[in-house]
Parts: structure tokens; sequence; C-alpha cells
């Protein structure tokens, strides 16, 4: 089972990014250009809070269930002092869960904002900081904070 949410969770993470960069460009155009914010737009911005969503609950499951973290939690005084432990025990959930709440209110604001051009900007902005928040949070391979392959095996 655990296998299967990390295949899972691997598909999702893409479509956060993907999804996310999606609504952050027809949020940019429609600021940009005052057009109308159609069902389509909608369906992006919903989609997006929803994919996020997901994501982050499959997070918890997999969270909760790492060998790592079990570790943290049950050496938290010797592991906080291992960044590698410190970051996936704490600083990653912390940054994404903080990425999916702004995506949250910016879907919940933009939705009941008045006009089409506030819609938009809502979306772009409140978007925007949660995909640099998911930025920080993702362990690159050539981040200060914790290291991975861009591909790596299961």
């Amino acid at each position: 089972m655990y296998f299967y949410l990390l295949v899972i969770h691997s598909l999702f993470r893409w479509g956060v990014v993907c999804s996310l960069l999606y609504a952050i460009y027809r949020g940019v155009i429609g600021w940009s250009r005052g057009t109308v914010f159609t069902a389509q737009d909608n369906a992006v911005r919903h989609i997006t809070a929803t994919v996020a969503h997901i994501q982050l609950a499959i997070g918890y499951v997999l969270y909760f269930q790492s060998p790592l973290v079990a570790y943290f939690r049950s050496h938290y005084h010797e592991a906080i002092r291992q960044f590698d432990f410190l970051f996936f025990g704490l600083i990653h959930i912390v940054l994404m869960t903080i990425a999916v709440v702004l995506i949250t209110i910016g879907s919940s604001v933009a939705k009941r904002q008045h006009t089409d051009v506030a819609r938009f900007r809502t979306m772009t902005i409140w978007f925007f900081l949660a995909l640099i928040v998911i930025f920080i949070a993702i362990p690159w391979p050539f981040s200060p904070l914790a290291n991975r392959p861009y591909i790596r095996p299961f």
C-alpha cells in the first residue's frame, strides 16, 4: 500500500505544480488584459485547489508512515540537530501545509470577488505565493536545505 501511495504522490506532485503554473498563467493573462473570468477560469481555480488538497492528504498519510519521520519523532532531540531529519521531519510538511493554505485562501477569496479583474489578480497573487513556498520546500538537488536527486528509485 505504501508503494502505491508513493506512486500516486509522485504523479500528484507534478499535477499540483502544473495546475498552479497554468492557473497563474491564466490569471496573469486575464488580469493584464482585463478579460472576463469565465467558467473555464473558475474550473481551473477549483481544480488547482482540489489537486492541492488531495496531494496534501496523500502527503500526510506518507508523512506519518515514513520511517525517517518516525525516527525524527522518537529521537527528536538528536534529530533536530541533523538538518536532513529536521527538513523532512518538520520543515517540509509545515511549508507544504502553508502552501496549500495559501492556495485555499486564494481560491476562496478569488471566488468571492465582485469584478473579473479582482478575481484574476487575487488568484494570481495567492497562487504565486503558494508556488514560491512549494519551490522552497522541494528538496532540489542543488538546495542548501535538503537535497535529493531529480529521479530517485522507490
